[in-house]
């Protein structure tokens, strides 16, 4: 079957394809059902990887992955960037509804400790997730009044400053309740209920140091974090597979396979976007040559079909049935893609994390080139990738020699801070392709790289009817949705300008 994932880390890659609401749990003080941890729990991580699929979907016209595609119009907003509170309302919602599930499961195991540690450090990890899914997108978000059902109908909002440096304190929390339950004979496990690790708790403590690592590469110089160090379990280096149970049937198939390949009938999914020129000039050549990666990730790669974003006129390429994204050539819809996602090594994230000091004593080159071999490692898993693009030891091998002068993957020639900074977050870019886009999405808000210049498509990824004030041309945030308005409108923050409010760690 057709695997189709995302990444949701930078760096560290989670990648989590989506199932839809017929796994969710739905925390309504209305309605209120009893049910345990461990039936949460799975439906709680399914919730996850669903919320991640459309963060990705937000991110992939604001990174330059997506453009518009020829037959279809109205594109409003997506390209002119002038967003309002009717855009992405999505990500506010599904994220809460998310969220309401893991504080259920630590409402019901903080007073049964240590016997339900490990439920209760998955559900803390996986909050503090979310949360910062939330904080990057939106900055202030509800946070210390929020998920109290209806003891705070209209909780106000936290700064983000603060609600970073908490996240950072909950999963150190969350190790030490893992480590606890580790030291503790008879402790519950999660068994088959873990649908990500599988109840392999290292690989939890792992999670939890991953993530903690973003949060203090982004808010380093801003936010004052209680403990920048890390547990002696270090960085997730191993995939990570979700699937609750996805099969080719309505409402249960894979979403992300239902969204860019086919329907569980076998009908076109998505036709209204193709890849972008400015991406698929690191693989084609105009940047960087990589056909091993554009062959795996490109239907008819190098003949793609593609557009800037905004473009929109009769020589616009069509989209073709199963989407550009899906590059095998069975075009029937025949698979449902029942691989909900991959999470891999964070080697691009901790080589800057090195390259900055945050990990003394690491290796940033070595965690630079791990970063690449891990993109081509995921990307060529795809069944029967091999007979499309060879193995990937020999394609990663070829990357290197075809572009052997350019510091961009030649980690040794980029000798100052900057070229070592843009050589490694370019490489996150290209690997987070139509994998994790907000991911680098804000990469790019927070140091302006991949490097944009001038007005040609393989130069910007900004829209051509752009609207935006910046110099780059392109957003700075989506806006509240229309339910904050309505529902808590003392405690939204008002004036806000899709241009000029940015994210705290932005620049």
């Amino acid at each position: 079957m057709k695997r189709i994932s995302f990444i949701f880390l930078v760096g560290a890659a989670i990648l989590a394809t989506s199932c839809k609401k017929f796994l969710d749990i739905n925390a309504n003080p209305n309605s209120a059902t009893s049910t345990t941890p461990e039936l949460i729990i799975p439906q709680a991580l399914a919730g996850t990887a669903a919320n991640l699929n459309q963060f990705n979907t937000y991110g992939e016209q604001q990174a330059g992955y997506a453009a518009n595609a020829g037959g279809y119009g109205g594109f409003g907003t997506a390209i002119s960037y002038n967003y309002s509170s009717a855009d992405y309302q999505g990500l506010w919602s599904t994220s809460y509804d998310n969220l309401e599930d893991y504080q259920t499961i630590l409402n019901k195991t903080d007073n049964q400790l240590p016997n339900y540690s490990f439920a209760n450090a998955a559900a803390r990890i996986m909050r503090a997730l979310g949360y910062e899914l939330l904080v990057d997108a939106y900055n202030s978000v509800p946070y210390t009044d929020a998920l109290k059902a209806d003891s705070a109908l209209t909780p106000t909002y936290t700064d983000p400053i603060v609600i970073y440096k908490d996240l950072a304190d909950q999963l150190d929390k969350a190790i030490a309740t893992i480590n606890t339950g580790l030291a503790t004979p008879g402790v519950a496990t999660m068994g088959t209920s873990d649908v990500l690790f599988k109840g392999d708790m290292v690989k939890w403590k792992q999670l939890a140091n991953t993530i903690k690592l973003r949060l203090i590469l982004f808010g380093t110089g801003k936010v004052t974090f209680s403990n920048t160090t890390f547990s002696i379990d270090s960085f997730l280096t191993t995939d990570a597979l979700i699937n609750p149970g996805y099969t080719r049937d309505n409402t249960k198939q894979n979403p992300k396979w239902d969204r860019w390949g086919f329907g569980y009938t076998g009908t076109d999914a998505t036709k209204s976007w193709v890849p972008a020129k400015f991406i698929l000039a690191f693989y084609n050549g105009n940047k960087l040559q990589d056909s091993g990666r554009g062959k795996a990730i490109y239907y008819q790669f190098p003949n793609v079909g593609a557009n800037q974003l905004g473009y929109e006129n009769v020589d616009v390429p069509k989209c073709p049935s199963g989407s550009y994204w899906y590059p095998n050539t069975n075009r029937t819809g025949a698979s449902s893609g029942n691989t909900t996602g991959v999470l891999k090594g964070p080697d691009f994230l901790q080589a800057e994390a090195a390259m900055k000091g945050i990990i003394p004593g690491g290796n940033d080159a070595g965690l630079f080139k791990s970063g690449i071999t891990a993109s081509f490692s995921y990307l060529f898993e795809l069944p029967n990738i091999t007979t499309l693009v060879g193995d990937p030891v020999t394609a990663s091998a070829q990357y290197a020699t075809n572009n052997s002068t350019s510091y961009l993957v030649n980690y040794a020639l980029a000798t100052t801070p900057a070229q070592k900074l843009e050589a490694i977050i370019t490489q996150k870019y290209i690997a987070l392709n139509f994998v994790n886009s907000e991911a680098a999405w804000n990469d790019y808000r927070r140091t302006h790289y991949p490097t944009i210049s001038g007005t040609a498509a393989t130069s910007t990824f900004a829209s051509t009817v752009s609207e935006s004030t910046r110099p780059d041309r392109l957003p700075a945030r989506i806006m509240y949705p229309v339910s904050e308005g309505q529902y808590n409108p003392a405690n939204v923050p008002k004036s806000l300008n899709p241009f000029t409010s940015t994210i705290f760690w932005a620049l």
